[in-house]
């Protein structure tokens, strides 16, 4: 068996470290409040920002509207986001989760989401 060197056991205790910081700075990556964005897609205008207070958001403090009417969205555990109107197509920003509403929206009205 080979003797523990003082180099071995340096490059051991970089690799764990490296391995137990990486999940909590992935982590700390997924929630961090997204860059604001507004612009007309598709005919329909669509802003994001993070919340300021009020409203029904569970969007990690982040609201995104559709031309004015507030579009629910939630954060998911690994950082992709869903709405209430493409639930089950997880994407990885508000912004793109806001385009996909309206793409699943076809023209329709967004109808305001009833708080609880």
């Amino acid at each position: 068996m080979q003797a523990l060197t003082r180099r071995h056991a340096l490059t051991v205790a970089a690799a764990l470290t490296a391995t137990a910081v990486a999940p909590v700075a992935a982590a700390a990556d997924h929630h961090h409040s997204p860059d604001s964005f507004d612009e007309v897609y598709k005919g329909r205008r669509i802003q994001g920002r993070p919340a300021s207070g009020g409203g029904h958001h569970h969007g990690g403090g982040y609201a995104v509207l559709v031309d004015g009417v507030e579009l629910h969205m939630m954060q998911n555990a690994d950082g992709t986001w869903i709405s209430v109107v493409s639930h089950y197509d997880p994407v990885p920003t508000p912004h793109a989760a806001a385009r996909a509403a309206v793409d699943e929206l076809q023209g329709a009205a967004l109808l305001p989401f009833p708080a609880n």
